[in-house]
């Protein structure tokens, strides 16, 4: 079996994450080296996770290196730089979502891409969480019927909730109306360690070409954690229930665990309806059993298996693009009057104009043209895409 070399840049916690699983995917990936600005941080996951080699300049790394994957898991400004950088190198490469700060730079991004034949996966996590994989069984056997309505509350940004939801209707959305708001609130410290005073809230209306309407809701902080809610003519997904109209039937996801060298780990999540439907863990064999840590060894051999059985990537950038367009689509129609945005959309939006105005702000370079220019930036860790619209 083939072993691919695989090089990552950053080390911050999500990356950590990341690097410990590739450490227990020994059969698939050699971790050939880590790149980092700090050299105390890359010298300590280094030897944490054995990267066999440490570099502070990504240009440097792939070319010494030439690795057959590069991971990017640096702050979402980066990304597309990092991924062009790759691209340019004939290295394939995984990053983390989105694809793009705006679907105009997630093209020039799969333009380079293409032009240099290189895959590249985006490393969405949500769809590949094991209850999640479960619900789709679900969906698929029929026991709900009819699918009618998706309820879907995110409280930290829609992007994963629309991919959650998408994914699990196996449908596309055709349009969206929005509404946002931005308030005042106290003083706080965002995701990217900065003071702000303003929040954002979104709600919508998604009509998918399924005939499935979903409403959805990303309000300001409250009590109320992300939820979806998949109803059918049958019965309805809520959270990690099953409830069934004849006979009030109500099923709960069960996780089932097998001790494994002293470890417990997870070998399937089922729901005991009759028949049961059962979702089992593949990579239960390498002791990786935790939910995201899973729909991490999911992403990573999405890309071993596209590279090494010649098959289609898990997610890839067709996936990418659409859950992104979501995310744009509502803001857009909010800022728009409230009017109904059809789907795909055909042209540059004025959240997009915004997003690609305070990027040019922040680091002096179009995001969509410049990316050579920006090999040595340093980005701050919230994006522009948080100062303007409130997305992670």
């Amino acid at each position: 079996m083939s072993i691919l070399r695989i090089a990552v840049v950053g080390a911050g916690p999500r990356a950590n994450d990341y690097m410990a699983t590739i450490a227990k995917l020994t059969d698939k990936y050699r971790f050939c080296a880590l790149c980092d600005k700090n050299p105390e941080r890359a010298k300590s996951a280094a030897e944490q996770h054995g990267a066999e080699a440490i570099y502070s300049d990504v240009d440097k790394m792939l070319q010494a290196e030439k690795p057959d994957v590069f991971f990017a898991l640096t702050p979402t400004d980066s990304l597309s730089v990092m991924s062009i950088m790759s691209a340019e190198h004939k290295v394939n490469v995984i990053r983390e979502i989105p694809i793009g700060i705006t679907r105009q730079v997630a093209n020039s991004v799969i333009n380079a891409c293409n032009e240099n034949n290189v895959k590249m996966e985006i490393a969405e996590n949500v769809w590949v969480w094991p209850h999640e994989r479960l619900k789709k069984k679900i969906i698929e056997s029929g026991i709900l019927g009819k699918i009618l309505h998706v309820r879907l509350w995110y409280t930290s940004g829609a992007y994963h909730g629309f991919n959650g939801v998408r994914m699990l209707l196996g449908s596309e959305a055709k349009r969206v109306l929005g509404y946002v708001g931005k308030v005042e609130v106290p003083t706080y410290t965002t995701y990217g360690g900065e003071s702000s005073n303003i929040r954002f809230w979104e709600t919508a209306i998604i009509e998918f070409e399924n005939e499935v309407t979903c409403q959805f809701g990303k309000p300001l902080p409250g009590p109320r954690s992300n939820l979806w809610e998949i109803e059918g003519t049958e019965g309805y997904l809520s959270g990690s229930e099953l409830f069934i109209f004849n006979g009030g039937k109500r099923y709960n996801i069960q996780d089932i665990y097998e001790e494994i060298d002293g470890n417990k780990v997870l070998d399937s999540v089922r729901i005991d309806t009759d028949p049961p439907i059962i979702w089992e863990n593949p990579f239960k064999k390498y002791g990786i059993s935790e939910t995201d840590n899973i729909a991490k060894a999911s992403i990573l051999c999405s890309m071993y298996d596209a590279l090494t059985k010649n098959v289609p990537l898990i997610y890839g950038a067709e996936n990418a693009m659409r859950d992104l367009e979501l995310c744009v689509a509502v803001f857009e129609s909010g800022i728009s009057g409230n009017k109904w945005i059809d789907l795909p959309i055909e042209h540059e939006t004025e959240v997009e104009r915004q997003i690609h105005e305070e990027f040019k702000r922040r680091y002096g370079h179009d995001p969509v043209t410049e990316s050579n220019a920006m090999k040595d930036t340093v980005f701050t860790r919230a994006s522009a895409i948080w100062t303007v619209a409130g997305w992670l």
